[in-house]
């Protein structure tokens, strides 16, 4: 008994311990990406537009499709939800029948998936997995024609349901030609700039019938966002001065990604919270800035597909070898050949190789440099493009290679 409230005793100190200090945050949500904030700075344009083009609906009117495209982090899915929110209010207000959906094409990627959900939002007996895709598309158009409405769905990431299922898009587009009490409306969104020169002409056509493009932000833009954020986010006196400018110019730097932005932002104050410092400072926001590098690494080495792994493996292996800095495509394809053999998978050829050297020298986890060798020609070689410590437990924490995460030799094909 006497040690069990000595163990409760400590471990209540160590609580309050943990709750009394560093208290910096006084709302962290608002740093989320899924915050709705009441303002947007700088996207009143785009929610004028998109509020034009919506306000048809609530006047019993055919409203457009949309698509709404630029860089990410550049404020379209907030400005979509902010109009929506807002749409949905005056819908409430004035009696009008409108229906709107959001999906995430990341989640829902799928045409089944797709269908079912809208189909459920009317008729919740809609499996999201086991029918014909014939039928939900049936069941979809049945329920919503049931009776006069504008249904207005959103398609966030579009460009990847698009890749994925391309029949998805143009078979919501040509839905009203099907219907005749309700009409469907799109709103997709894409982070792809070129997204609709890969569509076909009709289904362009269809879906750009209104376009509003999202410029990436300036420093000085995400400045005043993370100004307006910070207000909500954090205690009084919380920010050493330079935390915000900062963060702003680091992700000014990033394509103007204001996402990165509350980010950095975000995990800068949880850095000083762990460290128990009293204010945000500029130590925390490059440590901030490191973390997220790293997480994002470990996202796009994750989502490689298994032979990108095997050639940025093969330059792993290769460079343990420390008097060398960078190896040629031929010591690349050779060390590659050894592990697809190891590993007990068919090597792809060299040509195919080369591609994946390219994809991941674009996606900066490996640097590939042409060099003139004289009158030998030229070569490329190649080298990591980030730390081996950032690669390595992430490269061999899949099942697939993990066979590889104790081996220091691979020994030559037999012949």
């Amino acid at each position: 008994m006497h040690s069990f409230f000595r163990v409760s005793h400590r471990m209540r100190n160590l609580f309050e311990d943990q709750i009394s200090e560093g208290e910096i945050f006084a709302n962290k949500e608002v740093l989320r990406p899924t915050y709705t904030p009441d303002t947007l700075p700088h996207r009143e344009k785009h929610i004028t537009g998109l509020a034009q083009i919506l306000s048809t609906a609530l006047r019993g009117k055919t409203t457009p499709n949309v698509l709404i495209y630029g860089d990410r982090g550049t404020g379209k899915t907030s400005t979509v939800k902010y109009v929506c929110r807002e749409f949905e209010e005056m819908a409430r207000k004035t009696g009008s029948n409108c229906a709107l959906l959001y999906i995430n094409s990341e989640m829902l990627d799928t045409q089944y998936r797709v269908f079912a959900y809208i189909a459920r939002v009317f008729n919740k007996r809609v499996p999201m997995i086991g029918w014909p895709t014939d039928l939900v598309y049936s069941v979809l158009k049945r329920e919503i024609d049931a009776e006069e409405r504008h249904v207005i769905v959103t398609l966030d990431e579009l460009d990847l349901l698009a890749s994925k299922e391309g029949e998805t898009l143009p078979n919501l587009l040509r839905i009203n030609g099907e219907l005749n009490n309700a009409h469907l409306s799109v709103i997709g969104i894409s982070n792809d700039l070129a997204f609709k020169d890969l569509l076909d002409p009709r289904v362009k056509s269809s879906l750009s019938e209104e376009e509003l493009l999202f410029s990436p932000y300036s420093a000085e833009q995400l400045e005043d966002i993370l100004y307006a954020r910070a207000e909500m986010a954090f205690t009084d006196a919380a920010l050493d001065d330079m935390v915000i400018p900062r963060c702003a110019a680091l992700a000014a730097s990033k394509q103007g990604d204001a996402k990165y932005a509350l980010d950095l932002l975000r995990v800068s104050g949880e850095n000083a919270e762990r460290s128990r410092s009293k204010r945000v400072r500029e130590e925390h926001v490059q440590l901030a800035s490191e973390t997220i590098q790293a997480d994002n690494v470990a996202e796009e080495i994750k989502s490689l597909p298994l032979h990108s792994k095997i050639v940025l493996s093969s330059v792993l292996l290769l460079s343990r070898d420390r008097e060398k800095r960078g190896f040629s495509s031929g010591e690349v394809y050779s060390m590659y050949q050894r592990l697809c053999h190891y590993l007990g998978t068919s090597a792809l050829t060299p040509r195919r190789v080369t591609d994946f050297v390219s994809e991941l020298d674009i996606l900066g986890l490996l640097n590939a440099v042409i060099v003139n060798k004289g009158r030998y020609g030229r070569t490329k070689i190649i080298s990591l493009g980030i730390p081996e410590e950032c690669v390595q437990p992430v490269l061999f924490g899949d099942y697939k290679l993990r066979a590889l995460a104790n081996v220091s030799e691979i020994a030559p094909i037999p012949v």
